[in-house]
């Protein structure tokens, strides 16, 4: 029986998306309308390209905070992202990392990309867009575009002010060329530290 690629999405329980990057990729043949609209022919899916299909759909939910004293925010995040997975019936997994959002060679962050480039997740979940990157988040989701990956943020209606993430934004930038400067350990190091985070309060 061949169908259009909405109705072949909801058989599999996957996205549109999904079905164009599996034919891009050739595991999949995909007839065209004479107006150019994709068929799906479901009896070409045997039982086992469909449980191989299915062993690929993948989400990776990703949590990050930039200091030891954010633990606790980090825990949290990971279990909004557990539970909003969890309430939508995705097969996933949870990465998390600690450390700047400046910080491109994050293990966590890393690990994602690799996922992102083998073309093996369905989709990516953040609580809150900056915490994937301060700045350069676009470049990773132009990447989940071009594998055809859904990017979900859970809390994409709440808005930080614009004053508190510019200070977040200094203080992360100072940090990270302080720690270079000085040593991440240092009394010097801490010191200014300190005075930022005052000033931040202050602003």
């Amino acid at each position: 029986m061949k169908v259009s690629i909405g109705s072949a999405a909801k058989h599999f329980g996957v996205s549109q998306e999904t079905l164009r990057r599996w034919e891009k990729l050739g595991k999949i043949r995909v007839e065209r309308t004479p107006k150019g609209h994709r068929r799906f022919d479901l009896s070409q899916f045997s039982s086992v390209s469909r449980k191989r299909f299915d062993l690929e759909r993948h989400t990776i939910g990703y949590a990050r905070v930039s200091s030891h004293d954010q633990k606790d925010d980090l825990v949290r995040q990971a279990q909004v992202l557990e539970n909003f997975c969890a309430a939508n019936g995705w097969t996933h997994e949870i990465v998390q990392d600690l450390g700047s959002g400046l910080n491109f060679q994050k293990r966590g962050l890393k690990k994602l990309i690799q996922n992102i480039c083998s073309g093996k997740i369905e989709r990516l979940i953040l609580t809150h867009k900056d915490r994937l990157l301060r700045f350069g988040s676009e470049l990773v989701f132009s990447l989940c575009e071009q594998f055809g990956i859904e990017v979900v943020i859970v809390n994409k209606s709440e808005e930080s002010r614009f004053e508190d993430d510019l200070v977040q934004d200094v203080l992360e930038i100072i940090t990270v060329f302080s720690a270079r400067l000085y040593g991440a350990r240092s009394r010097k190091n801490q010191k200014l530290l300190q005075a930022l985070k005052k000033a931040a309060e202050n602003v």
